[in-house]
């Protein structure tokens, strides 16, 4: 698994993850950009107080939050935007570094939208799940455990299924899924090491794409070698 992240930071340098590593946060700086004019426009149209004192510190005060809290939604804002392109980063890491495989199998909307729409459901019911622990973690300060492993989990379903529903049907990668579980949740909790580490996060989608086909790949020879 560390070989697998290493070969994942060794290509991040390769023009075809750049480009989709650009354009994701090109397009994430637009949109910030697009809002905070937008809330700037706005304020400078509206009164929100009689008083020109309080109408001026209440301009001031929601103008500074238009320019730091979008900051905080950047990374998920530009991982949204990368997720649409990240086929093309897992097609770059297996024509680099596992040239003998076939095309990747094509997936029918039907089938991408019963996936996603599985995955949101578990996503809900193990967040609910584990809602208690979290109230009661709060108290000892342990809560950011908990969120990796439990963000570990999900993470490490959503990139293997990324990654594996382009070789194997989704009956196949389910099971493959949980015979190596143990595996591929510690995968999981890597990738959300990553998304945690500021600047780094910007990165990451296309880091745990490249991440996770190495090993997939490291499984699929595994058990042609039993």
């Amino acid at each position: 698994m560390i070989a697998a992240l290493f070969k994942a930071f060794a290509q991040l340098p390769d023009p075809r993850l750049r480009r989709v590593l650009a354009l994701g946060i090109l397009v994430a700086i637009a949109a910030y950009v697009v809002l905070v004019a937008a809330v700037w426009t706005t304020l400078a149209n509206v009164s929100l107080f009689q008083s020109g004192w309080l109408d001026l510190g209440s301009d001031l005060a929601i103008g500074l939050a238009a320019l730091v809290l979008p900051v905080l939604f950047f990374p998920a804002l530009s991982t949204t935007v990368m997720g649409t392109m990240l086929e093309r980063v897992a097609d770059a890491v297996e024509d680099r570094h596992y040239p003998g495989l076939n095309w990747p199998r094509p997936q029918g909307l039907g089938e991408v939208l019963a996936t996603t729409l599985r995955f949101l459901a578990l996503t809900i019911a193990v967040n609910l799940a584990a809602l208690p622990v979290y109230l009661v973690l709060l108290l000892t300060g342990l809560t950011v455990l908990l969120a990796a492993v439990i963000n570990g989990y999900l993470l490490g379903r959503e990139y293997f299924d990324l990654v594996a529903l382009r070789r194997l049907p989704p009956a196949e990668a389910r099971r493959v899924f949980r015979h190596h579980l143990g595996r591929l949740w510690l995968a999981g909790i890597v990738i959300a090491i990553l998304f945690g580490v500021p600047l780094l996060n910007l990165a990451t989608p296309v880091l745990a794409t490249a991440f996770m086909v190495h090993v997939f790949q490291s499984l699929r020879i595994q058990a042609e070698t039993l």
